[in-house]
């Protein structure tokens, strides 16, 4: 049967469990072997990507499948050595960072053919190896200046902080240095490149008060609100408040909380069962507080509303009745939180603030880098070493040598 005559109602799903991500998804048999994903247009893709979400997998499932149709979608423009590096890099890194990857690539690439007299003629697959090393230092230094702003095919204006130009200048190095391991290329010009210096960013988090005002401020908001205003309040009220103290309550990451199921919730032991970075699965407890905001919330709120197919997993819900997305929270929180401080709070600020919490009061580097999912507790050292320091500052000030004897006895 040709691909474009595909009958998806007749054909049988066959998934084999250890393929199911690894961007070879097997779909249906064929003489030959197995329908996947690679094979199919752009319309077939779709209804299949339809089939696998009312087949309810999981949030992360679903991210996976999405951030690996849009990789091949980068790597299609991109030349085959490329695609070749981004297969070795697979055992190694997250779905996610293959696909940031796989954008600073093709952001270098089109540089070169925008920039290079020699490739203007060139298709950016049609780059060739010889192409690449006969590039100098100078073309990096050159690169690294255009990614302070330049314009994308559509139009659009981009920009880059130093930390966004450092990402990709290590991500051309990493693709540099592995043409080198492979013996495609004999040396890694972007060695020689100065990466940008970084400034060591000042922890930013919410105050004990602030906290307090942020969380009373939410149960209030409503008092000055009326109409419609009033009813979408009310309506998300609970599930806001139950979103924060929870971020704030256990320093979970916002891509960890918009992918909780109800199921997830384990009142018993008040723990929440999350995916951290990499796939594993971690169990994060909660105290009395955040038990109280995720029951009201299920109580008062969610076991009210009937989610779309394909949704009705997911604990926290959007005004659409669909899981709610990375981009409602950070909105939700910056609405809230700039009526209570002048600084800027995200969610990742709420989880630092958790963190700081948590290790001024047992001192613990080990439990807090575990409990925040980092896999390297030098991450921990890192973000919290001014807390570190200021520990042995107050140490210093603990053993006291002589006491002085009191002015009125001397």
């Amino acid at each position: 049967m040709s691909r474009g005559n595909l009958s998806i109602r007749t054909r049988r799903v066959v998934l084999d469990k250890r393929e199911k991500f690894s961007g070879q998804i097997q779909i249906c048999p064929l003489k030959s072997g197995f329908l996947t994903f690679d094979m199919l247009n752009y319309s077939q893709t779709v209804t299949f990507r339809r089939f696998f979400m009312a087949k309810q997998i999981t949030y992360r499932e679903q991210e996976k499948i999405q951030n690996t149709m849009k990789l091949r979608e980068f790597l299609s423009e991109l030349p085959p050595y490329a695609k070749d590096y981004f297969r070795a890099k697979e055992p190694t890194t997250s779905d996610k960072t293959r696909l940031s990857y796989a954008y600073d690539l093709r952001v270098f690439f089109r540089f070169l053919q925008e920039s290079n007299p020699n490739l203007k003629e060139k298709q950016i697959s049609e780059i060739s190896l010889s192409d690449l090393s006969a590039l100098q230092p100078v073309d990096f230094e050159e690169f690294e200046d255009y990614l302070k702003v330049y314009q994308t095919p559509d139009g659009r204006t981009e920009t880059n902080s130093r930390v966004g130009i450092a990402r990709k200048l290590s991500c051309l190095r990493s693709f540099y240095e592995y043409l080198c391991k492979r013996q495609l290329l004999s040396e890694n010009p972007v060695r020689l490149i100065d990466m940008p210096r970084l400034k060591e960013k000042a922890i930013i988090q919410l105050d004990p008060d602030e906290i307090a005002a942020l969380l009373d401020y939410m149960e209030n908001y409503g008092n000055g609100l009326t109409g419609v205003q009033l009813y979408h309040y009310n309506k998300q009220k609970y599930r806001d408040i139950a979103i924060v103290t929870l971020l704030l309550g256990t320093g979970i990451r916002v891509s960890e909380c918009v992918g909780l199921n109800i199921s997830d919730v384990d009142f018993k032991n008040n723990g929440i069962r999350v995916l951290r970075k990499g796939g594993n699965e971690m169990v994060v407890y909660f105290g009395l507080e955040v038990e109280a905001a995720l029951k009201d919330y299920l109580e008062l709120s969610r076991n009210k509303i009937t989610p779309l197919s394909g949704h009705e997993n997911a604990l926290f819900l959007s005004g659409q009745r669909k899981r709610i997305s990375v981009d409602a929270i950070e909105k939700m929180v910056k609405k809230y939180s700039s009526a209570i401080s002048v600084k800027t709070i995200t969610p990742h600020k709420l989880r630092s603030t958790y963190g700081t919490a948590l290790y001024r009061e047992t001192g613990d580097i080990y439990l807090v880098a575990d409990v925040l999912g980092h896999s390297d507790v030098n991450t921990t050292k890192k973000h919290y070493a001014r807390l570190s320091d200021d520990r042995r500052r107050a140490a210093s000030k603990a053993v006291i040598l002589r006491e002085k004897p009191d002015s009125h006895n001397s």
